[in-house]
């Protein structure tokens, strides 16, 4: 797995660079309840990322279900996964592929609107993405590059106006950017040119 923590507020710049914190806090903090004599997570015991059997050094293969419900193959993810929160709402749904973050995810917040979605390669995250406020609103959208921002990102306040705009190079801002305040009016003192994340002029 990468990385995720939890949604909205505490996200923003850092939510950008570790996607899948909080699909790891609810695989390792919050056991699933078991179901009859299905396998849980709470049934595998889990070493240096990958799964076993408990008591054993069986590496696990087959079904888990509760909040987090797949499949392990030799002891890591592999295929469809779909995980949701404590109330019943969905989380995220996505793939693995030998146990790394692989194709199209969608994630959502606890009242059920979309919180984010885009695509992962090899574990990292890959194309256009887009992120939403708990409002429903568009909070950022951009591309990413072998996990690292890319390209021209656009932010938006939580009201749907403009925040910023400018392009990125390897997760670091390059070239121009232009910010705007609450009230619409160009921010000087954050508008600027960058040069590897540096403001240069």
């Amino acid at each position: 797995l990468n990385s995720i923590s939890s949604f909205p507020p505490i996200w923003h710049y850092s939510r950008m660079k570790h996607i899948l914190a909080p699909i790891l806090l609810l695989v390792f903090l919050f056991p699933a309840l078991a179901v009859g004599e299905e396998v849980t997570l709470d049934d595998l015991i889990q070493r240096d990322g990958i799964f076993y059997e408990k008591f054993s050094n069986v590496l696990f293969t087959g079904k888990v279900t509760g909040l987090q419900q797949g499949r392990f193959k030799n002891g890591v993810m592999e295929g469809p996964w779909v995980s949701y929160h404590e109330n019943g709402q969905l989380l995220s749904e996505g793939a693995f592929k030998n146990g790394k973050t692989e194709g199209p995810w969608v994630l959502y917040y606890d009242t059920g609107r979309l919180s984010m979605k885009g695509t992962f390669k090899n574990g990292k995250e890959e194309g256009p993405w887009v992120f939403y406020y708990g409002n429903g609103q568009l909070e950022m959208k951009g591309d990413f590059k072998n996990g690292e921002r890319g390209g021209l990102w656009i932010d938006y306040y939580d009201n749907g106006q403009l925040n910023k705009k400018g392009n990125y190079k390897n997760g670091l801002r390059d070239g121009p950017l232009v910010h705007y305040k609450s009230d619409g009016t160009v921010d000087e003192e954050l508008t600027g040119t960058f040069k590897n994340g540096v403001k240069v002029e």
